[in-house]
């Protein structure tokens, strides 16, 4: 990102926006800027951090106009600025936004401050959120879609002087899914891995890549379409063998179920990948997964698999003496309902 090659060079703003929902980016672009501002003797003196859900903006803005102690410049961040948004807050804080304006409009020469909020988006009709926009250095972190998920992986890569194969970008990717904090921590266990051969291969990432619970249900679903039921109870096994509970389990197949469904029926009504994923409040990536996972189930095996999921649910949860076997049974059942279709 052009705003991180700048906080390497020092080329500092007196005010940061950063918002979105992608948490990497801007955990990212905080980590930078604390360690390009400050040195690790400045940051027991000249960092605050605040969250102004629980703390009045101005006290936040006492701190930023007080000189630095022992340094040239302070640090001040601000999580949670809920004022910024239509959201209402939890408890009631009262704001002095005219402070705040006055301080957007000259802000301390000595202090760089920035708001950082997971919010998806900001309420542009009001009069602080379009002023702090104009002046302030902005940074949206936004979930990647699949096409830019690619040339992030190739630019992280590039970074590191490492190549890697398109096949083996296309099974991280379907690995580890569309998180970048994930997929960061796989990348960094590759490029160590590779060495001097300076090369992910497919095979590489097939050996090393760590698969979230997510994607081995995703896989243990996708075994079911292929019909291969064998490998489907070896996922299932593996992830008892790693203590994860069954309840747990077939909550998430309810959850990718419910997601195929609601996809086929989408796809029905003429919406594309993209306006699905709006639709649905789901990233594009899983759309993806799930449209062709889709093809392989009928509507009455779809609504069977939905009543199966409920009756499965209702064991675990009442317990009795099936309940040990109940989630393999669904599983047994799944399978044949799959070869009868």
């Amino acid at each position: 990102m052009k705003i991180w090659n700048k906080l390497e060079k020092k080329q500092f703003s007196p005010l940061y926006l950063l918002y979105g929902t992608e948490s990497y980016v801007i955990n990212e672009t905080k980590q930078k800027l604390v360690t390009n501002v400050l040195t690790n003797e400045e940051m027991d003196f000249n960092l605050s951090v605040y969250d102004v859900e629980e703390t009045p903006i101005e006290q936040a803005l006492e701190d930023a106009e007080t000189l630095p102690f022992f340094g040239e410049k302070k640090l001040v961040i601000l999580h949670n600025p809920i004022f910024l948004t239509s959201e209402k807050p939890k408890e009631k804080v009262e704001h002095n936004l005219k402070k705040l304006e006055s301080y957007i409009l000259e802000p301390a020469p000595y202090t760089i401050l920035v708001f950082s909020g997971a919010y998806e988006k900001l309420d542009e009709r009001k009069k602080i959120t379009k002023l702090l926009k104009k002046h302030a250095e902005v940074v949206e972190g936004k979930k990647l879609n699949e096409r830019e998920l690619r040339v992030w992986v190739e630019q992280q890569a590039a970074d590191q002087q490492v190549k890697m194969e398109k096949k083996a970008i296309d099974l991280l990717l379907n690995l580890v899914g569309p998180d970048l904090t994930r997929l960061h921590s796989e990348l960094e266990k590759l490029f160590l891995y590779v060495g001097k051969e300076r090369v992910v291969h497919v095979d590489t990432v097939e050996k090393l890549a760590s698969r979230s619970l997510e994607q081995n249900i995703f896989d243990l679903i996708d075994k079911v379409v292929q019909r291969k039921m064998d490998e489907a109870f070896r996922i299932y096994y593996d992830l008892r063998k790693q203590n994860e509970e069954p309840i747990k389990i077939l909550a998430l197949i309810a959850t990718q179920f419910r997601l195929i469904y609601q996809v086929k029926e989408l796809i029905k009504r003429g919406y594309g990948q993209a306006q699905i994923a709006s639709t649905l409040k789901v990233h594009p990536f899983r759309v993806k997964l799930a449209t062709g996972q889709a093809h392989a189930f009928t509507d009455l095996e779809l609504g069977a698999i939905i009543q199966l999921l409920a009756k499965t649910d209702q064991q675990l949860k009442t317990g009795g003496a099936g309940r040990e076997v109940a989630l393999e049974l669904f599983l047994l059942q799944l399978g044949n309902l799959n070869k009868e279709g």
